[in-house]
């Protein structure tokens, strides 16, 4: 697939890029490579390769998710200048 410079500044517009003209050139030779690359790894026979999700099998690595220290609303809220039952109560700053 060759990517042309139109190509380019398709892209540049729709991500909102402003691209000198040198910036354009750069990166239309640079994306042809990554495209020509890509379509050189798709002309591989993957048809025997076995497909997996992680690579550490099934068993998850991370701790469960569990509540560890339990908050005390009345601690957290002794310095508040007011409150309203377990929450701030703040003045309102939007009309």
């Amino acid at each position: 697939m060759k990517l042309t410079r139109e190509s380019v500044q398709r892209v540049a517009t729709l991500a909102r890029l402003r691209l000198t003209t040198e910036e354009e050139s750069a990166l239309t030779g640079q994306l042809d490579r990554i495209l020509a690359y890509m379509d050189k790894l798709n002309e591989l026979d993957t048809a025997r390769v076995e497909l997996f999700s992680h690579e550490f099998g099934n068993g998850s690595a991370l701790r469960e998710d569990r509540v560890a220290n339990h908050p005390d609303a009345d601690a957290l809220l002794a310095n508040a200048p007011e409150r309203d039952e377990t929450f701030f109560k703040v003045p309102k700053i939007i009309e």
